[in-house]
């Protein structure tokens, strides 16, 4: 398979937005990683998704939308959700719904449950796409299945080349870390730490969220208990770096790599993805990971770290 590069320029858009029209493949870039898209009322369609990045089918892809009228057509609305969108829509938060009955959104892609992830992206070229396609679009990120997320058009080129059908190549993730992920089902509950922060998602809801994904139960992307993986073995909160450790810091200390000499978790959290593709390139076979503040942002870090430590 033959993978066409496109630039952002209307005609080139035009173009991409067909291959999803056609029930082809496209990765695109959205604020937080690059996602490969494809047409979500296509059961076919989301099979080549599945099949280039070798993702197990038990894991549900989040549906990319560009209205709330769009989402309404095969998800549950509620109040609660409605203030959440207000509030955080277009942007990096996703929201596990209902299903309504008889939804066009292809089975594979909601990986057999009944309840769908949706999500309205910020990210001017994702929008363009969504509404040049017109049909929602089912996009995990656009990585092999448990390595590292894309947050550049060259990472996406390096594993996925010849395997879709096409890439738009938008620069950068502004971001670079994937979404947060809320369940209203059967009470809002946070089912994954992202770009959002808990404590913003509590204040609007007036509620005291937990993370509370139930135990075996996979009911939103990005919960297997490895994930987001480079091919070395991590350890982290290493204070002290070993001998023949390949060195991932954060703050003012001699590493090999540093997510943020300053301390910036945001600077962190853009530069996570990066940083684990580079310990790829660098064939790093032992990792050690600085200590990350366990606030803010940096508890989505830390929840990205655990799943890359994690047993494969």
């Amino acid at each position: 398979m033959q993978t066409k590069i496109f630039n952002t320029s209307k005609p080139d858009l035009l173009k991409a937005s067909k291959l999803i029209e056609t029930g082809g493949t496209l990765a695109f870039p959205t604020e937080t990683v690059y996602g490969l898209g494809a047409d979500a009322t296509n059961n076919l369609a989301v099979a080549k998704i599945f099949q280039a990045k070798g993702r197990p089918s038990f894991n549900p892809l989040i549906i990319h939308c560009f209205s709330i009228e769009q989402i309404q057509a095969f998800a549950m609305w509620s109040s609660e959700a409605q203030t959440v969108a207000e509030k955080f829509w277009p942007g990096p938060l996703t929201m596990v719904l209902p299903l309504l009955p008889h939804s066009k959104i292809a089975s594979l892609a909601l990986a057999g449950l009944q309840t769908v992830a949706v999500r309205i992206p910020a990210h001017s070229i994702a929008q363009s796409i969504l509404k040049l396609a017109n049909t929602p679009i089912a996009a995990p990120s656009a990585n092999p299945s448990g390595s590292v997320s894309a947050t550049k058009t060259e990472h996406v080129i390096s594993k996925l080349n010849g395997k879709i059908e096409g890439i738009v190549s938008g620069g950068s993730s502004e971001i670079g870390l994937e979404i947060t992920i809320i369940s209203f089902l059967p009470d809002p509950r946070i089912l994954r730490f992202g770009a959002i922060d808990e404590a913003d998602i509590s204040e609007i809801l007036s509620l005291d969220l937990k993370k509370k994904a139930l135990d075996g139960e996979i009911s939103a992307p990005g919960q297997l208990s490895s994930h987001y993986a480079p091919k070395g073995s991590i350890r982290l909160n290493s204070k002290v770096f070993k001998n023949k450790e390949v060195s991932l810091g954060f703050g003012k200390v001699i590493c090999d790599l540093n997510l943020s000499r300053t301390e910036n978790l945001i600077e962190a959290a853009a530069n996570l993805f990066d940083c684990l593709h580079k310990l790829d390139e660098m064939g790093a076979e032992k990792i050690a990971v600085s200590p990350i503040p366990e606030e803010g942002i940096g508890i989505a870090i830390n929840d990205r770290l655990k799943r890359a430590a994690a047993p494969k």
